[in-house]
């Protein structure tokens, strides 16, 4: 589904959604910092960590994504 066919969402919606995913990104992004700061400097970082920056990064990319999809064509980012 393309946001820019469907045109179901005004750009208002858009841009709060994005907002929020990217609060969520920074979130997990801060909990991953958090654990990783109380781990030992010759301990291994336990999985969570890299769970937290996966889900950051898997959150900013469907932001990114739907900002790209409700662009107009043509306009540069």
């Amino acid at each position: 589904m393309s946001i820019a066919r469907e045109r179901h969402w005004t750009t208002d919606l858009v841009t709060a959604l994005c907002q929020q995913l990217y609060a969520l990104a920074r979130r997990e992004e801060e909990a991953a910092a958090n654990l990783a700061s109380r781990t030992p400097y010759w301990a291994s970082l336990p999985p969570s960590v890299e769970a937290h920056r996966v889900a950051a990064r898997l959150l900013r990319d469907d932001a990114d994504r739907l900002e790209f999809e409700s662009r107009p064509w043509g306009v540069p980012i």
